[in-house]
């Protein structure tokens, strides 16, 4: 079974090569980038990736947005990702866009190298491999709609902006600092899931939900 790697951490790369190794897989590259993966993903077309979450160069997302590529342009390739966090947002999307060959487990609860290996092996065959807490966290996060998650400052400032203010006409407003609205402002977009992007405009989106309610 042809295997690559993609972990930004030396030593835990080093350490994962030769237990795959050892277990009987063909690491036919190991990286550290989201680029280097997605280019030997490319070269090697291997039966499985397995993805860190947060690599360079923000160590923030980069891992599980190259295995959401990989879904839409390799598919026979299958997706493990390896993480300490539950990436809420870009877990449902790799979920819903691929329904086998396909899992998600956290480093931390991994007991047993036999469970590991096997856990591959299963996702490359076409299975999957789920983690019961990240299971548990998309439900609760499905269960809930967004605008649960924003205090009652946070609701009101949004209420403000779906009036058409700007950031100073929210401070006039509440009496707070800039820096205070800045901060909720921020808070909202990410607590609405709405990342950074060239293509939309994150307030008015914010504000659209905001007013179907």
């Amino acid at each position: 079974m042809r295997i690559v790697i993609a972990e930004d951490s030396v030593l835990l790369r080093a350490g994962l090569t030769k237990l795959l190794a050892d277990g009987g897989f063909d690491v036919v590259d190991a990286v550290a980038d989201a680029e280097q993966l997605l280019r030997t993903v490319a070269e090697h077309r291997p039966d499985l990736a397995l993805i860190d979450v947060r690599m360079p160069p923000t160590h923030t997302d980069e891992g599980i947005r190259a295995a959401l590529v990989i879904g839409h342009q390799f598919p026979a390739v299958a997706v493990l990702v390896l993480s300490q966090y539950v990436e809420e947002r870009y877990a449902t999307d790799l979920l819903s866009v691929r329904t086998s060959g396909v899992g998600y487990l956290l480093k931390d609860r991994v007991a047993h190298v036999s469970d590991f290996l096997a856990a591959l092996r299963r996702v490359a065959a076409g299975g999957t491999a789920l983690d019961p807490e990240v299971v548990a966290q998309l439900l609760v996060r499905h269960r809930q709609d967004p605008m649960d998650r924003l205090t009652p400052r946070e609701l009101e400032v949004l209420r403000l902006m779906a009036e058409g203010r700007s950031n100073h006409g929210i401070v006039d407003t509440l009496k707070v600092s800039h820096s205070a609205v800045e901060k909720y402002i921020t808070s909202i977009l990410s607590k609405l899931d709405l990342p950074p992007t060239d293509a939309d405009h994150r307030r008015v989106l914010a504000v659209l939900r905001f007013l179907r309610i």
